[in-house]
């Protein structure tokens, strides 16, 4: 296209050209000990200064040394130890293991602080029968309550030739461990705050060595136990005081799950505090615009000459982009629109249509790529869903290529081919001209053509190409007979990449509801353009005007159906609040504003609806491949121009 004063008109309409953990090992709870061959040192001696130095603070600390030692002189000193016998009572066999010390250290009392006085009877789990307990329970008090596990870190204590695993504990250790302060867990039978908080059996049951964690069944009153009523009363308000702070807890967090999301989630006070939530939201889920004719100015203002312009730097400062209406894009602009994906247009106006049409859509697929190998470090070309996520997690703009026009095939299939195999992942069926086999908007006004069907039975070999490629099917600037053709046919979801709602702008361009709700029911995706003559039907729209747009859309078709295709660089006449790539946040924030519009919401609307839409196209393709649908043959009908040559 030649130059003019004006630098040209833009490619979107024609008639509107005004200027402007491993490796754990799970043992059976047995202890790693069966015997030992001597005397096992004091562990607390060494820490009996810091103890008592300690016992003046109001949270004495851990003596220094608490170091593990004790576990060392565990593992290579074995000789059994003389065995000690409770009067009355017979050895108990192996049992369970118990919980090791508790984190903590308070003054000492004699009472449990949990309820449980110090005459209050806990299930046996230690191997006794029933003749040695008077029922299957141990008093409080009785030593055997204190029989726990096998950890080596603690002081003197006297152990019989079967081993600790399951024995009780002696008197004298029991009355050793209440007396000492120190963190030793006394070969697995716990230290001074063990003896004097609650019944063992309701601490978790930890196994040696693997760090797995057990919680035994809870303390309770057997009937067998011959207590009194008065007891189990005592024992039942006991509980109930124990349980009491720990169910309102329970209940705090709760309603703190359930209320402090809805605080997190309440709609902003402020426009800037919206501008934040969508910066959020943007950095989660990438923002896709459906088109955008910059290649089309490359072509018009540096034919093409890449050396010539630096995309990188703001065009809005240097000439010929900042001379002309139809500029609207650059890279630190895209950065500032936190833009995520961009469907660039590879177009060629109707007049190249059965002359260089093809031609030139390749030289613009070309332009296409270039840009994104010259601006490597904020482009990468992506061809399928999973590149442009993978691009917009590296923090990169996915470009993808978009051919506008039927023309630019040459009703030719291999052409389609082509296209898709260098790049392109959707066709727009017409641009502002009609094909042989597809009918545009604007002829969709010339009463001469009523009798003429949407799509030829060529056009619908196209779509079902496109379908079997996994090429997105775009219905902008088609007829609205073209449009409701295509939607019967389609077996993929399709897209309106730039079109708005013909119910608030009366434009053949815009989409009708009928179409709107069989696009609902096809799951595809209408994305809303900049354009003023497509929002308000002339030369001024506000950006609210544009989001009663996306509103209506949302209203007829549903949330899930509605995208963004703005269309920049392709128009000479942008809504206020809106005037270039960098203003996309504003509109999302501003439509934060109503308290309809969840972040889930804007999410779809960003990009979601359209990585739906994509999806769904490549997985009908995957499906047709796996059931082995070869590529379409049809021949278009012959092309009788001078400029064709005539062989089949």
């Amino acid at each position: 296209m030649h130059h003019s004063a004006s630098y040209g008109s833009g490619p979107q309409e024609r008639v509107h050209q005004v200027s402007r953990a491993s490796g754990t090992t799970t043992l059976d709870g047995k202890c790693p000990y069966e015997s030992y061959q001597a005397p096992i040192p004091d562990c607390c001696a060494a820490a009996a200064a810091a103890a008592a130095a300690a016992a003046q603070e109001t949270y004495p600390r851990p003596p220094s040394a608490y170091d593990g030692r004790c576990y060392d002189d565990c593992q290579r000193i074995r000789t059994p130890y003389q065995e000690e016998t409770f009067p009355q009572q017979e050895i108990p066999t192996p049992g369970i293991l118990r919980s090791q010390s508790r984190v903590g250290y308070e003054d000492q009392r004699s009472q449990s602080r949990v309820g449980f006085t110090t005459d209050s009877r806990c299930q046996s789990r230690m191997g006794y029968d029933h003749n040695d307990t008077g029922g299957g329970y141990l008093d409080q008090n009785d030593p055997r309550m204190y029989c726990t596990g096998t950890y080596c870190m603690g002081d003197t204590m006297m152990a019989n030739s079967r081993g600790v695993c399951g024995e009780e504990v002696e008197l004298d250790m029991r009355r050793h461990i209440q007396a000492c302060a120190c963190t030793c867990n006394h070969m697995g039978y716990g230290n001074y705050m063990d003896y004097q908080t609650t019944c063992l059996t309701e601490l978790p049951d930890v196994a040696p060595c693997n760090g797995t964690v057990r919680l035994p069944p809870p303390c309770v009153e057997s009937p067998s136990s011959g207590g009194s009523k008065e007891r189990r009363d005592q024992n039942t308000r006991n509980k109930c005081r124990t349980l009491a702070p720990v169910l309102l807890f329970i209940g705090a967090l709760l309603m703190g799950g359930l209320c402090v999301p809805f605080f997190l989630h309440s709609a902003p006070a402020t426009h800037q505090q919206r501008l934040e939530v969508i910066r959020r939201i943007l950095t989660e889920v990438p923002l896709i615009d459906g088109h955008n004719d910059l290649p089309w100015n490359v072509r018009k203002f540096v034919h093409n000459q890449l050396g010539e312009m630096n995309l990188s730097s703001d065009l809005g400062r240097v000439d010929p982009w900042a001379r002309s209406d139809w500029s609207h894009t650059d890279i630190p602009r895209l950065r500032a629109g936190l833009v995520g994906a961009q469907f660039w247009s590879a177009y060629v106006p109707c007049g190249a249509a059965q002359l260089n049409a093809v031609q030139l859509s390749l030289e613009q697929i070309d332009v296409i790529r270039r840009l994104a190998e010259m601006n490597a470090q904020h482009l990468t070309l992506v061809t399928s869903v999973r590149g442009l996520i993978n691009a917009h997690r590296d923090g990169k703009i996915a470009s993808l290529i978009g051919v506008e026009g039927g023309h630019s095939l040459g009703n030719s299939l291999g052409v389609l081919r082509t296209f898709y195999g260098l790049g392109a992942r959707y066709l727009t069926l017409t641009h502002a001209c009609d094909t042989s086999w597809a009918v545009c908007s604007v002829g969709e006004t010339n009463t001469t053509q009523d009798n003429i069907p949407g799509l030829s039975e060529f056009g619908k070999a196209v779509v079902r190409e496109l379908n079997r490629l996994g090429m997105l099917v775009d219905l902008s600037h088609v007829s609205t007979r073209t449009m409701r053709a295509a939607l019967q046919i389609t077996s993929a979801p399709v897209i309106f990449s730039h079109s708005a709602a013909r119910a608030l702008c009366n434009s053949s361009r815009n989409v009708p509801d009928d179409v709107l709700r069989n696009l609902a029911k096809n799951g595809g995706v209408a994305m809303i353009p900049f354009y003023t003559y497509f929002i308000t039907c002339n030369s001024t729209a506000t950006i609210k005007d544009v989001i009663a747009h996306i509103n209506h859309i949302r209203k007829v078709a549903g949330i899930d159906h509605v995208g963004i295709g703005a269309g920049f660089d392709g128009i000479n006449f942008t809504p206020t609040g809106l005037e270039d790539v960098s203003r996309y946040p504003q509109l999302l924030a501003t439509l934060l504003e109503d308290p309809t519009w969840s972040e889930d919401d804007i999410k779809k609307l960003a990009g979601l609806n359209l990585l739906r839409v994509f999806a769904k196209v490549e997985q009908i393709r995957d499906e047709w491949q796996k059931a082995a649908v070869l590529p379409v043959e049809k021949i278009s009908p012959p092309d009788n121009s001078a400029c064709a040559y005539g062989a089949s």
